[in-house]
């Protein structure tokens, strides 16, 4: 298994709705930890786009991002974009892990 940075990007306008729906898009990702695919994750600062990363454990890109079909932030359409890009994760503290 490799692993994939998954990078969310909102959609205009969402952030009310992403509000709302966090504590669902939470509890999904949640459930993902808890079966080893979601690492890590979370949003980017408030001074950047507004987006998430998401570091998920896959054998491939597809399977990395069928893995936030289900994620209510994107059910809801609040995600305008999402990519997938294998990391090879080599130094620092976080690279022990992988």
């Amino acid at each position: 298994m490799a692993v994939f940075a998954v990078t969310y990007t909102y959609a205009d306008g969402s952030a009310a709705a992403r509000d709302e729906h966090r504590p669902a898009h939470r509890e999904y990702l949640g459930g993902l930890s808890e079966r080893g695919v979601n690492l890590c994750s979370g949003p980017f600062g408030p001074e950047e786009a507004p987006g998430a990363l998401l570091l998920f454990r896959a054998d491939s890109r597809e399977e990395a991002v069928a893995h936030t079909e289900k994620d209510p932030f994107r059910i809801q359409g609040l995600v305008a974009e999402v990519s997938a890009q294998e990391w090879v994760p080599v130094l620092g503290p976080l690279a022990e892990h992988f």
